[in-house]
């Protein structure tokens, strides 16, 4: 069985597949300072819910945006599952070409996120990850990894209103009742939720004028549930878009 692991700066996801088949997934609060052993007691704990145990693991990999943490799930996979695991990052074989001017400055989940629309559109294809920031990665027709467009997150400008406004209450970010709000609470979830669809449906257009109208998109990520059904031009929301692009890159370096 693989582990496939996503290490965000919000949550950490991670799933394990049997062959190409995603067996379970969780998600959990990423914590900068955990170490190795507190790692490995989350993961076996989760992986116990489902009547996995950690001998089941047979191979594993991890993508971490977070640069402290990467180390501690590679010495978790040394001290828990008995083998290194591969670990995201430069001299990977991704089956596309990198059209970046540093391809080492490729976060580790937007490369994956590029393997895996990749396979699936060919391209040209778009994704659009929700995440601490709005990643859109953007494929072009002949398959190779053209780069990309990256947007403040919607929780990071959620806290940044919040905090610089003094009588601005942080609020939960569900769907506005209504486009104009009858309070503040449904004023900023107006705002920001028809702001970040009108945001990404312009930065969307505009990428169509340059890859043409037939370029599938689709979303990922925690919020893209809260943000996507109000936009007009994204196509699916895949929540295990990132897990299916570490698999992938997986079984083309093992």
């Amino acid at each position: 069985m693989l582990l496939a692991v996503d290490v965000g700066n919000t949550q950490t996801h991670f799933g394990t597949f049997r062959g190409d088949e995603l067996v379970e997934h969780w998600r959990f609060a990423t914590i900068t300072e955990s170490t190795a052993d507190e790692i490995g007691a989350v993961l076996r704990n989760l992986l116990e819910l489902r009547g996995i145990g950690l001998a089941d693991i047979g191979a594993s990999i991890v993508s971490s945006t977070v640069p402290p943490l990467a180390p501690q799930w590679l010495a978790m996979g040394e001290r828990y599952l008995g083998h290194e695991m591969l670990n995201v990052g430069p001299g990977l074989k991704t089956g596309m070409a990198l059209r970046y001017d540093n391809p080492r400055e490729i976060g580790a989940d937007r490369l994956a996120n590029a393997v895996a629309i990749r396979e699936r559109f060919g391209g040209p294809a778009i994704c659009v990850d929700f995440g601490t920031s709005v990643n859109f990665d953007i494929v072009g027709r002949d398959g190779d990894f053209l780069g990309g467009v990256l947007v403040p997150g919607v929780e990071i400008s959620l806290a940044a209103l919040t905090s610089r406004g003094a009588k601005l209450p942080s609020i939960d970010l569900e769907p506005p009742r209504t486009l104009i709000g009858k309070s503040t609470v449904d004023a900023i979830r107006s705002g920001v939720v028809y702001g970040f669809a009108g945001a990404i449906d312009g930065i969307l257009r505009r990428l169509f004028d340059e890859l043409g109208d037939e370029t599938d998109v689709i979303a990922t990520g925690g919020l893209a549930s809260a943000i996507v059904p109000f936009t007009e031009r994204i196509d699916e929301v895949d929540d295990l878009l990132t897990l299916t692009g570490l698999r992938l890159l997986y079984e083309r370096n093992a």
